[in-house]
């Protein structure tokens, strides 16, 4: 077993408080380890998991967890736990999972969960459309799919998304949200596999030559899943496609390392925007 054996990595840090009296990490935590890259294997399948299972009528449950240990994590040590699926069967999951440090093999395992009824929890067969996409992200298959329009074809999902990152979490004015460019503007839509809406963002023009991308917005529970970036790279695309030669925005500036990221540098002072703090990102195409 070794690290090219899984497509999903999670990177982690040993912390203080997962050492035990032998100064190793303690058994138990490698479970955790192990759950918290289960999650991060779903957010890489750009599945939500509380509102996918919902939408399923299911959930996951755990039947049987099996761990093998090879060496000892240390404090401070920096770990990548990799996560597969397996195999799976008419109403269950095997995940293997493994714990390294750089190449070392620490701690293998092997988690089994069982697609239930959440109301009985009792086994049902895995829906087939999460079969296919589990499957899917397993031979390499790309789990997004982005594509460019305009509002009449992206407005509804695109409004949904803006609406619960700006206006609801981000206390955004619902009035200083909506304006008569997004009728007018380019629109990119990021979905899953199983047709959600994770993602969107706007290109308009700003000045001859010159785009501006905006409305930049990524379900919460995605975030930092590479879904932004897509949506992003999609942008800058169409704007090249359209003969620009430069882009600019205005990023919330606890996003502009994303955008700096993506190759974009700052301009002038921060300022505020619908009482969020800004700054104006440039770069060249």
């Amino acid at each position: 077993m070794n690290r090219n054996d899984f497509r999903f990595r999670d990177r982690l840090r040993v912390r203080w408080a997962e050492i035990d009296a032998q100064k190793i990490v303690f058994n138990g935590h490698y479970l955790m380890y192990f759950d918290t890259a289960v999650a991060g294997y779903w957010r890489a399948l750009a599945l939500p998991y509380a509102q996918t299972m919902e939408s399923l009528d299911g959930d996951l449950y755990v039947r049987k967890a099996t761990l093998e240990y090879h060496g000892s994590a240390l404090y401070d040590d920096l770990l990548d736990v990799g996560m597969r699926c397996a195999r799976i069967g008419n109403s269950s999951f095997v995940f293997t999972a493994a714990v390294f440090r750089q190449e070392e093999l620490l701690v293998s395992g092997e988690l089994v969960y069982v697609f239930a009824d959440p109301r009985s929890q009792t086994s049902k067969p895995v829906p087939p459309e999460l079969r296919t996409v589990m499957l899917g992200f397993e031979d390499g298959e790309p789990m997004l799919d982005v594509r460019v329009g305009g509002w009449i074809e992206f407005g509804r999902d695109a409004q949904a998304i803006r609406t619960a990152v700006f206006v609801d979490e981000q206390k955004v004015p619902a009035a200083m949200e909506w304006d008569e460019a997004d009728t007018t503007g380019v629109h990119a839509l990021a979905r899953n596999r199983l047709g959600l809406a994770l993602a969107t963002g706007r290109l308009l023009e700003h000045a001859p030559g010159v785009a501006r991308i905006g409305r930049m917005a990524v379900a919460r529970s995605l975030r930092g899943s590479g879904v932004g970036r897509a949506v992003l790279d999609a942008l800058l695309q169409a704007a090249r496609e359209r003969g620009c030669r430069a882009v600019v925005l205005h990023a919330q500036t606890s996003a502009a390392g994303f955008y700096r990221r993506a190759g974009f540098v700052e301009r002038g002072p921060e300022f505020e925007e619908a009482g969020i703090a800004h700054i104006e990102m440039t770069r060249t195409l």
